[in-house]
Formats: structure tokens, C-alpha cells, sequence
């Protein structure tokens, strides 16, 4: 059995040695009192990526986490925090390339569930990167073996949990699980979404994900129409804006939080971590924002509902482009997401195609229905209704959607009111005179097939799926550019997403199967046998976040190589 001592010692030996000498410490080392540290990756390089380590530390798992993935999720977070800080304090530059440097990847304001901490029946397994120590190529042993050794102290004592590191364990299972149960009590109150009082949306700044301070922030307070009381297992019954199922519209001047209150329920399909002041926002769980993008490739969707008759005659049932226009990007950004099964869209006027949301009747007085190929989304968001899918948009430039919304909620100096009545009073005291225009009043949401020889993984004659940053996924040759999902929250997402791509096409896209098909399938093996069944890295995925199907599917639908057959599946 290798120990602790002889780690320390072959670490002295090599010091001074070529950095290809530090390969020899990968494998298992046994501390005291049963921790272990495991080399699983030597990096062959101090400029390479760091080399990836676990660490196994011996507790007993509380009991009110036993058998609840929601509470266990929370615990991680709170323990991935908890281990990230104890960490940082030990590591630092050490010499040349990444040399001390560290990763743990705790997290944002997010609580998704992730591979860095694993919190087992008898251990709690930490899993990082760091840089191994160099003086140019040359090994920096006894650096290395202070390192290691005071990390491994550090996390030891860190994880004995003090009684109020217990508390506050405990707290974040609690927070996890109300949110999960309370985004089921959605459905039961024939609701879409939910925010509750006293909620702090807004937040640090336009590059900050964290909440303004509480005495720079409006407390969110329900309009009395909308106030609904909802129900969870530790915090009991809360009151809240209940948003229910169909057409509502976000209203107001300009930076009075319309986009704040949009920002705050797209993110919502997400728990939030205790403290953050969205922790108990939340929205349907198949809830996706969509977005015109113009430039995005498109590969086989039926966006007829939307845009039909092009002038070139280019068919818009199989619809295919590499440069994809405003409207017809934000056109299957809507068929890619009623194709998944979404239930409700998120929409802002600032992010979408004016002539997708809306033609006045002036507009269609100058130029004939018959020379326009859109239908706009004011003429269609009624269909989608009756279809099941509910629809929240911001808007402050028409008050045509008066007349086909079923709510109005107007933000002011980020207070908020339900101006229905008004909304509705209005459409009817002031008449636009605009006509519906729709194509085909009979439509369904198809299911497409990717083709496997449309995807190509290999590079240079290796696989490569990779994640770089929030919103660039490498795919063989390709670069997909994801800047357009903004459900995306943590680069630890898009590295799963690159993930999951790759697993998927090796073992599931078949020809055969529609996306929604093998994405079923993959997350199944991920249920059944975790992330090191999905990873290439066996012993350390330590580094991937959760993703929804959406984002993974949205990540193929701009392969510019894609190509799609049809199947049919109509909901």
C-alpha cells in the first residue's frame, strides 16, 4: 500500500528532475485516518492543463440526505464552497506555468448538479485540478509534497464540519429540495412560473451574477391579483406573483426591470444557491428563452408556421441555411424548442426580430399580405396556447399584443402591478385596425433525425469535444457558437454539453432516432451510472455541470454540418 511517507519521499527524490518525472506519482496514496489522495492524470507539461487529483475524505452521511438527489445536490454545493475556499488558501504560484495553481469547480449562483464534490454513504471525494510545481521543466519536488500535504490537511480539517457548517449544510439540502418541490407545485396550481415576496432580482452589475446588496434593492412584492400561496416541505407556505398558463405580457418604461423580472424567471429552471435572492423563483422546468440570431446555421426545421413563400422559392417546411436572417433564426429557435417538448417561451422585444413579433396595420396597408412571407408571432401566440405552450414576453413597443394576452403585468421603478383590466380597456377603447394574418391553420410539431455521417468528431485523428467558456463548444473541426443560448449559465455546462455530444454520437445517433430520442437515452445512462460513464475521463469528470436536453440540442442545432431527416411525432 502506497503511503502518505512515501509519496513524500519519491516527491524529494525526484526533485530537480526532468517534469516527466512526476509521472511516477499517479495512482492511489493512503493518508492517516483513511484519507486518500489519487493521481489520476499527470499533466506532461507545467504549461499543459493541470494534472487532475481526488481527494477521498471519511465522514458518515447524514441521514437526511439519504436517497434525495435534490438535498444531496444542495449538500455538494454548499461542501464544493466549502472545500473551494479551504483550497484557495493553500495554493498559489509556485514557479513556472501553472505551477501551485488550482481548480475546483464549486460553482455560481446555480446549484446544479455537478462532478467536483461526491458525496458518498462512508466518504466525501473532491475532485480538482492543479498544477504540479516546475522551476522551468524541472520538478519542484519538495514544493510539490508541501502542496499536496498542506491541501490535504486543509480539506481534512475543513470537512470534520463545525456545528454550524452542519446547520448550514443541512440549510442548503433544505433550500435545494423546496425549490425542486416547489417547481412541481407549478403545474398542480396551473401555473407557469413563480416569484416570491421579498425576492431580491436584480443584480450586481451587467457583468455580475451576484445580488445587489439589500439596501440598494426593491424587495419584490406581488400584485394582490396575482398573490398566490404555494407549499414546501421546510419553509412552509409562501406567498408570491403566481404567473398562470397562456399569454403574459412584461410592460413598462425603459430600466424600470422588465428584463430584470425576464432574466430572473428564464433562470429559473435552475435552483439558486441560499442568499443569492432568486433562490425560490422558479419557472417550468422545460421553460426555454428564445432570441433572433442572426448568422446561425439552420439544418432541416419546418419553420412554415412562421415564414412561408420565400421569393426565391426556397422551401420553408425542410428549412436549411447557413446564414440564417433575424426572423428565420428566431422562426426555428421556437420549432427547435415546441420540438423538445417546451412548454413555455421566453421572449424579449430588445433580443427579437420586430418584423417576427409584429406588422401594424399601416404596415400592412404598404405592403400586401400576399407579398410577405411572415406570420408574426402576434398572429400565432393564441395557436401555440391552445397547443399547450404558454408564452411570457416582454414588450414596450406595441400595445397590439393587448388584444391577444391574457395578462398584463406592468414594471415601474421595479414595482409591480397587474394592468389587465387597463391593458384589455384600452384595446377595446382604441382600435388598431390591424387584420390576423395566418397560413395553414392546422400545424404540429414535427421531430427531426440527425444524420451521423452530417457529424464528424475527429481532429487531426483524435476525438475532440470540447467546451471553451460559456458559450463555445469544439467539435472536430467545428467551433459552435452558443452566445444565443442564454439558458447557459456555467462554462461547466458547455463542457458537459461538448460531453455529451461527443457520447451521444458515439452510441445513440443512429439515423434513426430523433434528437429527443437519444437525448432520453443519454441521460438515462447518466442517471444509471453517472458522469464517469459519460466522461472520457474514467476517474475524474470533475469539471462538468448539468445541462438540460435543450441546451444540448440547441448546441447541435448549430453544427454548420448537420443535417436532418424528418420524423413525426405531434404532440
Amino acid at each position: 500500500m502506497s503511503t502518505q511517507q512515501q509519496l513524500q519521499e519519491h516527491l524529494y527524490r525526484i526533485d530537480g528532475r526532468g517534469y516527466g518525472a512526476y509521472k511516477d506519482i499517479a495512482g492511489k496514496w493512503h493518508w492517516e485516518n483513511g484519507t486518500c489522495l489519487y493521481v489520476d492524470h499527470v499533466q506532461a507539461d507545467p504549461f499543459a492543463s493541470p494534472s487532475r487529483l481526488r481527494v477521498a475524505v471519511p465522514w458518515t452521511r447524514p441521514g437526511h440526505l439519504k436517497g434525495n438527489p435534490d438535498r444531496l445536490r444542495g449538500a455538494s454545493g454548499y461542501v464544493g464552497r466549502l472545500a473551494r475556499q479551504t483550497t484557495g488558501k493553500v495554493q498559489a504560484k509556485r514557479g513556472s506555468g501553472r505551477s501551485g495553481q488550482g481548480y475546483l469547480d464549486a460553482g455560481g449562483q446555480e446549484l446544479l448538479d455537478r462532478t467536483a464534490v461526491v458525496l458518498g454513504p462512508g466518504e466525501i471525494e473532491i475532485r480538482l485540478s492543479l498544477g504540479l510545481p516546475a522551476a522551468g521543466r524541472r520538478v519542484l519536488g519538495r514544493t510539490a509534497s508541501d502542496l499536496l500535504q498542506g491541501m490535504i490537511q486543509s480539506l481534512r480539517e475543513t470537512l470534520a464540519f463545525s456545528p454550524s457548517q452542519w446547520e448550514q449544510l443541512r440549510q442548503w439540502a433544505d433550500v435545494a429540495e423546496d425549490q425542486t418541490v416547489l417547481r412541481q407545485r407549478l403545474k398542480e396550481a396551473g401555473l407557469v412560473a413563480f416569484v416570491p415576496d421579498g425576492a431580491r432580482l436584480p443584480r450586481k452589475s451587467g457583468v455580475s451574477d451576484l445580488p445587489l446588496e439589500p439596501g440598494k434593492v426593491i424587495p419584490f412584492a406581488s400584485p394582490p391579483s396575482m398573490r398566490v400561496t404555494l407549499s414546501v416541505p421546510h419553509r412552509g407556505e409562501i406567498c408570491g406573483m403566481g404567473i398562470p398558463r397562456g399569454v403574459t405580457l412584461i410592460v413598462g418604461g425603459g430600466y424600470h426591470g422588465k428584463s430584470t423580472l425576464l432574466r430572473a424567471l428564464e433562470r429559473g429552471v435552475y435552483d439558486h444557491i441560499p442568499g443569492d435572492g432568486r433562490e425560490l423563483v422558479v419557472t417550468v422546468a422545460s421553460a426555454v428563452k428564445v432570441r433572433a440570431e442572426d448568422g446561425r446555421s439552420v439544418a432541416g426545421v419546418d419553420i412554415s408556421p412562421f415564414i412561408a413563400d420565400l421569393p426565391a422559392g426556397q422551401p420553408t417546411a425542410d428549412f436549411y441555411t447557413q446564414e440564417a436572417s433575424g426572423s428565420t433564426s428566431q422562426a426555428a429557435n421556437i420549432m427547435e424548442a415546441l420540438e423538445l417538448g417546451c412548454e413555455l417561451l421566453l421572449m424579449d422585444e430588445d433580443t427579437s426580430a420586430t418584423n417576427f413579433l409584429i406588422r401594424d396595420a399601416r404596415m400592412q396597408s404598404l405592403v400586401h399580405r400576399d407579398h410577405e412571407p411572415i406570420t408574426p408571432f402576434i398572429d400565432r401566440v393564441g395557436e401555440l396556447k391552445d397547443k399547450g405552450v404558454s408564452t411570457i414576453m416582454v414588450m414596450g413597443g406595441s400595445g397590439d399584443y393587448f388584444s391577444v394576452v391574457d395578462q398584463v403585468i406592468r414594471m415601474n421603478a421595479y414595482r409591480v402591478a397587474d394592468v389587465t383590466a387597463e391593458a384589455q380597456e384600452i384595446s377595446e377603447r382604441m382600435p388598431t385596425g390591424r387584420a390576423r394574418e395566418t397560413r395553414g391553420e392546422h400545424w404540429e410539431f414535427g421531430q427531426r433525425v440527425p444524420l451521423p455521417g452530417s457529424i464528424n468528431l475527429r481532429r487531426r485523428n483524435r476525438v475532440r469535444a470540447e467546451g471553451r467558456g460559456l458559450s463555445t463548444v469544439l467539435l472536430g473541426d467545428e467551433t459552435v457558437e452558443l452566445s444565443g443560448v442564454e439558458q447557459l449559465v456555467d462554462a461547466s455546462q458547455t463542457r458537459a454539453v461538448a460531453t455529451i455530444m461527443a457520447y451521444a454520437h458515439q452510441h445513440y445517433v443512429d439515423g434513426r432516432r430523433s434528437f429527443g430520442e437519444v437525448l432520453d437515452l443519454v441521460y438515462l445512462d447518466w442517471e444509471q451510472g453517472g458522469w464517469e460513464c459519460i466522461s472520457p475521463y474514467r476517474g475524474h469528470p470533475g469539471d462538468l455541470a448539468w445541462p438540460r436536453p435543450h441546451e444540448v440540442v440547441a448546441a447541435f442545432n448549430r453544427l454548420r454540418s448537420l443535417k436532418t431527416s424528418k420524423g413525426f411525432a405531434p404532440r
